[in-house]
């Protein structure tokens, strides 16, 4: 299974299993998420979200199973392998360079670019987050909760990965903060980017993906359309009214 063509997913879980020690996290979990796509992942705590966020960017290997980059098998890749594929991960850890510079860590993410587009992917940065220009020479340690996150988007939007695994981006942000963390994804998407999110708003992921994936005990319990979810999310699997 090798080769791209238009119509290759952007991403592929076949039948994958994840084990930590002799506890099983996922067991036979599939997958297809098309390019210019978002799946919703959604699943009580301990369902095995994250850690099929981590099984695609080969942050856990699984233990059976296959996991296909834009029709690459990746399943037995190191993350930092998988990412040259055009996978970007973002976590609710942020991911930045604490003794960096605001722009020492821009710069480091278009490193991957051409010399030629850098400019242009920090200007739409700039523009895309306008508080980092305004705090480009700070230190991304001393920088907001909010504004970590913003620096740690900020990947995305300057090299457009071709696969974005979010993994409560939203997790102890301002709501505003949280409307622009939606906000990017949405744009991500709208360039092509295929999107694998998991998001503890209910509501605000059902109404950003196409598809949804519902998780439970580390098997599917449900999927379909993202429209079609929101009564299996709320009665059947999460435990919750909103």
């Amino acid at each position: 299974m090798n080769g791209t063509t238009d119509s290759t997913p952007a991403v592929v879980l076949d039948r994958v299993d994840v084990r930590y020690g002799p506890a099983a996290a996922l067991h036979q979990v599939s997958l297809e998420v098309p390019r210019g796509s978002a799946v919703a992942v959604l699943g009580a705590n301990g369902a095995g979200k994250s850690s099929l966020a981590r099984a695609v960017s080969g942050l856990v290997r699984p233990s059976a199973g296959h996991v296909l980059i834009n029709g690459v098998d990746v399943t037995h890749a190191p993350a930092h392998r998988i990412r040259r594929h055009g996978l970007l991960h973002l976590s609710e850890g942020r991911g930045v360079f604490a003794s960096l510079t605001v722009a020492e860590n821009l710069r480091l993410a278009t490193l991957t670019l051409p010399r030629r587009d850098r400019q242009s992917a920090l200007d739409t940065v700039y523009a895309t987050f306008p508080v980092l220009e305004q705090r480009r020479r700070q230190l991304a340690g001393r920088l907001s909760g909010g504004e970590q996150q913003m620096l740690s988007m900020s990947r995305a939007v300057a090299v457009t990965p071709a696969v974005v695994v979010a993994d409560e981006l939203s997790l102890g942000l301002a709501p505003k903060m949280v409307d622009l963390v939606f906000a990017t994804l949405a744009a991500m998407r709208e360039r092509g980017a295929a999107i694998i999110l998991i998001e503890q708003f209910v509501h605000r992921a059902l109404s950003l993906a196409d598809e949804c994936l519902m998780l439970q005990r580390g098997t599917v319990a449900w999927r379909g359309p993202a429209a079609e979810a929101q009564e299996h999310a709320l009665r059947g699997y999460l435990g919750t009214e909103g």
